[in-house]
């Protein structure tokens, strides 16, 4: 009988150890759970300040693995805008260069693609200047540096819109501008889209 007592005894506290483990489990599940909530207001705010874009679902797309990051914060969101554009910048004028490396232009091509490519370094130092005032967005000055890095970001954007033109007009080959195209249109969309959040930005701070 006393075998029996223990063995019933050992097989309830089993049972109790396997309700404990089972709810210790449960409420760890739970606890991350809670995680998500913070991640979908994130996100949701990246999406509803996209739609004031002119590019909301790029806007999206482009920033919205930054959502840990950006939080719910307009600060956070244009300086995370910047900063995908100057990349894209970056990376177009060295995909650029990359494809017309030792390739045989006509002399018209050449000077458009040269324009090009130094526009686009103007843009990449203006994005730059930009992510450099957003550092200082905080300050007592935060009215005079958002007008700056709107300033800036308008002088990106018009460059990105000058390599492209560059190529609108008369015969042109037909690689070499749907290359530039391909690269500039897509710097510029982002540009843009970052301009925008930067304005809102802008709106935001000058409220009472």
């Amino acid at each position: 009988m006393e075998c029996h007592r223990n063995s019933a005894t050992t097989t309830g506290s089993l049972s109790c150890l396997c309700v404990l483990l089972l709810f210790s489990v449960h409420l760890k599940a739970c606890n991350g759970a809670r995680v998500a909530p913070q991640d979908s207001k994130s996100t949701e705010f990246i999406r509803a300040s996209c739609a004031a874009t002119m590019y909301p679902d790029l806007c999206f797309s482009s920033l919205s693995s930054y959502a840990s990051t950006i939080r719910t914060s307009p600060v956070q969101l244009a300086d995370v805008a910047l900063s995908v554009s100057l990349a894209g910048a970056r990376s177009a004028s060295a995909a650029m260069s990359r494809s017309v490396a030792g390739r045989g232009m006509a002399p018209r091509v050449a000077a458009a693609v040269k324009d090009c490519l130094e526009t686009m370094g103007d843009s990449v130092d203006e994005l730059r200047e930009s992510l450099a005032a957003m550092g200082h967005v905080a300050g007592r000055n935060a009215a005079y540096q958002i007008n700056s890095i709107q300033t800036w970001v308008s002088a990106a954007l018009t460059d990105e819109d000058t390599c492209v033109d560059g190529f609108a007009s008369g015969p042109m080959d037909g690689d070499v501008k749907n290359m530039v195209r391909s690269h500039v249109v897509y710097v510029a969309q982002l540009s843009s889209n970052a301009l925008a959040l930067v304005n809102g930005l802008a709106a935001s701070i000058s409220r009472p």
